[in-house]
């Protein structure tokens, strides 16, 4: 079987499928006959499912290359000429070196919804990439996380210094809400001052981006009963890591003049790949490569952190991580044909290798 004799077949029905195929050959379910078809039919399914990853991870890359073959992200970086280019030059380094670039993805998916293209969106998915960049930079540094890698590549303050990163960081937040401040980003005031708002909450320390960051880092799972640490830690890991998934899909709908109820079901989307995220990377902390990775392994039970895996275990935060993808992709039915890439992305969150 071909991919293309998939047709009209779904990744998440594809993978299923190889799924059963491949228990029924493991337990020698299959007759002789039978196995060398159904190891076809595996094969198929599984370059179908592969061509689907890599048609999500293109959608991806077109963030960061621009249709003329620029880079997306060069384009927001003149360089200074003086002495002061060193904070740019650490920016700048920090933004390109790899990622995978989900959060402008689904700002620049939500918005295609809605008839807003690849240019009209770009300031939003720049603007946020950049802010989700500072944070990265300040929670590597040894007072944080003490990471030396990041990507693969030595982290800001390791291939800067110290005071460099923390002003790396803070020139990306400021530059990120000059972004979005111009008129290019939103003819509209009232829409830019809406996307500046609502980026300053998603990101923020009273329920956003940094209040998580404090409390994973004051070890907030600790002073909780052992039955209310997976609640506590989704309600961390939905400010940390979901609020800005959320901003990324609240500003595509707001870019598209979106209604309420397509507002929240793209919100729906959004927390629940947001926790699909979060357990992958759990998952991927005990058995991920770290050549693959590009990061240090296994830091969450060098520190014992608690996280989904170590509360419920691998095979039931698996379990979780596919029956949110599945709630996900089924909030985006409602948009059809045209919320395919955002089904994959929510399918490629939980298969990814890093």
């Amino acid at each position: 079987m071909s991919a293309e004799d998939n047709g009209e077949l779904s990744f998440e029905e594809a993978l299923s499928r190889l799924e059963a195929i491949v228990r029924e050959l493991e337990a020698g379910r299959i007759k002789l006959d039978d196995a060398v078809n159904a190891y076809e039919q595996a094969v198929g399914l599984k370059n179908f499912c592969e061509k689907k990853l890599q048609e999500a991870k293109l959608k991806i890359e077109k963030i960061v290359v621009a249709p003329d073959g620029t880079t997306s992200l060069d384009r927001f970086f003149p360089f200074p000429e003086g002495d002061e280019k060193r904070v740019s030059e650490a920016m700048h380094y920090s933004l390109t070196r790899g990622g995978k670039r989900l959060r402008p993805f689904l700002t620049y998916e939500t918005a295609g919804l809605f008839g807003i293209d690849f240019e009209q969106s770009l300031n939003v998915a720049m603007a946020l990439e950049m802010l989700h960049t500072y944070s990265l930079i300040h929670d590597d540094l040894p007072a944080m996380d003490d990471d030396d890698l990041r990507r693969g590549f030595p982290t800001c303050h390791k291939q800067f210094d110290e005071a460099t990163a923390i002003i790396a960081g803070d020139g990306l937040l400021t530059y990120a809400f000059e972004i979005l401040s111009r008129p290019s980003t939103a003819a509209n005031p009232a829409v830019r001052c809406y996307l500046i708002e609502m980026l300053a909450n998603a990101a923020g320390a009273f329920n956003g981006m940094v209040a998580g960051q404090m409390l994973d880092l004051i070890g907030a799972a600790y002073s909780v009963k052992d039955n209310d640490k997976e609640d506590l830690i989704r309600h961390i890991e939905e400010m940390k890591t979901g609020r800005l998934l959320r901003y990324a899909v609240e500003a595509g709908a707001a870019l598209g003049g979106a209604d309420e109820e397509q507002t929240k079901a793209l919100i729906s989307y959004s927390r629940r790949i947001g926790i699909a995220f979060q357990i992958a990377d759990d998952i991927l902390d005990v058995t991920g490569d770290e050549r693959t990775m590009g990061k240090t392994l296994h830091k969450d039970e060098k520190q014992n952190k608690r996280t989904f895996v170590s509360l419920d275990g691998l095979e039931n935060a698996r379990r979780s991580s596919a029956e949110l993808t599945a709630a996900a992709r089924e909030d985006v039915a409602v948009f059809g044909s045209h919320a395919r890439n955002l089904q994959n992305l929510a399918s490629y969150i939980i298969e990814r290798q890093h």
